[in-house]
């Protein structure tokens, strides 16, 4: 088949990648001057298998109202004159409902699982370098009651597979020496040797030159405006070209892997799809003083945000907005980082040539992706994977190649080969 994937970050190119393996001729189109500029570009690193966990649980909702009125919160709602916020934050609402949480879950691990595997296997075979790290994610805590609380969220990942492993305070200083200086306001951690780190964007670089050396065309500086359907299915893809001109792409079958704006091409041909930006943040910082700098992937529970070392750089992310699709920076959202990332590594940043970043994740209300088909015949999505498109990229794309070219993929997801209706 000819199929064109419409996007460029990580979900869009591993997409194009595994669909050109699997013997298809595709085309990639993006808005974007190259691939992975935008959602894919500065987050905050992590393979996360372990924290595979939905936001929506039976907690969520008294700690959103809480933080409502704080502009530093790890989940920032900001209501919006927009009736899809608002149709958003009711399915949320739903979703945090006990019934829904380990569904969620088991949903979410297995692709994380699927996923973390499948990019081990393309570094391998491909040589693909990207600043990994295979030297696991530590996560630390500074409240005891919320300590107590996450060994029962380890417990339910052991129940998957995920070995999340529960460690003393002492035993987090011995895992990452650089977080010595703060001993005395650590309780305790957990960590998961399986999980690893590396930098998105330069995976996503490398793979779509991969993809360009293997056949697939690129469309960059290309603009979607719209899919054009004729008898329940799609026929072309309306788009502007980097010079003005407006043209019409056929092909046999399209992909939709538009992050957040991935509802704004499916809406029109009747496929509803749940989808709200969640503005992430994150900092760059060079690092100065090796030593002193974190080696081990680290999460600050505390603060809801990670740490992960790229090279000569440390990459501060975390907190969420829900506030539409504005990617403005917060001012105090940033000091705030930058406060938080100095009182844990005084010596080793330089704290004055930090590089701030927003994204915009695009995330369903249960935190699982929607991978497979619509109600349009040929039309299929990959998005909506929130804050683990890195985690969950390489595994979604290789899934739905499968699908399209009528296998079965390994293992079977509950979310796979569901029409996206709902």
């Amino acid at each position: 088949m000819k199929i064109i994937v419409l996007g460029g970050g990580i979900i869009g190119i591993s997409s194009a990648w595994w669909l050109s393996q699997a013997g298809h001729e595709v085309v990639v189109v993006d808005r974007c001057a190259g691939p992975a500029q935008e959602t894919s570009f500065a987050n905050g690193g992590q393979i996360s298998v372990s924290y595979a966990e939905p936001w929506a649980n039976p907690q969520a909702p008294l700690k959103l109202f809480k933080w409502m009125f704080k502009d530093d919160a790890p989940l920032l709602f900001r209501p919006q004159l927009d009736w899809q916020q608002w149709a958003w934050g009711a399915l949320f609402l739903r979703e945090c409902l006990p019934s829904r949480l380990a569904i969620n879950i088991r949903a979410m691990v297995s692709m994380a699982q699927y996923s973390r595997d499948t990019l081990k296997l393309m570094r391998e075979e491909l040589g693909i370098q990207y600043h990994q790290q295979t030297k696991g994610i530590l996560n630390f805590y500074r409240d005891h009651a919320e300590f107590d609380a996450s060994q029962v969220a380890a417990d339910v990942m052991r129940d998957y597979g995920v070995d999340r492993r529960v460690v003393s305070a002492d035993e987090v200083i011995a895992i990452e020496p650089a977080l010595a200086p703060v001993r005395d306001s650590i309780v305790g951690g957990d960590f998961t040797v399986d999980d690893e780190s590396g930098d998105a964007y330069l995976f996503t670089q490398q793979l779509a030159k991969l993809a360009a050396q293997a056949g697939v065309q690129f469309k960059f500086s290309t603009s979607v405006t719209r899919v054009i359907q004729e008898g329940g299915r799609a026929v072309s893809a309306e788009v502007i070209d980097a010079h003005g001109h407006y043209e019409n792409l056929k092909a046999d079958a399209f992909v939709v892997a538009m992050g957040s704006f991935t509802p704004q091409i499916l809406r029109p041909l009747g496929v509803h799809c749940p989808i709200y930006p969640t503005k992430g943040y994150s900092a760059s910082f060079p690092i100065l003083n090796a030593g002193a700098a974190p080696s081990v992937s680290l999460t600050d529970s505390s603060h809801k945000v990670v740490y992960t070392r790229l090279g000569d750089t440390l990459r501060m992310a975390g907190t969420a907005e829900l506030s539409g699709y504005s990617r403005e920076l917060n001012p105090t959202r940033c000091q705030a980082m930058l406060l938080q990332a100095r009182e844990l590594f005084p010596d080793a940043l330089d704290y004055d040539h930090v590089q701030y970043w927003s994204g915009l994740r695009p995330s369903t209300p249960s935190n699982v992706p929607l991978i497979g088909a619509t109600r349009v015949a040929n039309v299929f999505v990959n998005s909506g994977h929130g804050t683990l498109g890195w985690t969950m990229g390489a595994g979604s794309g290789r899934a739905l190649a499968d699908l399209m070219s009528g296998l079965r993929p390994e293992p079977v997801f509950p979310f796979l080969g569901q029409s996206v209706n709902t």
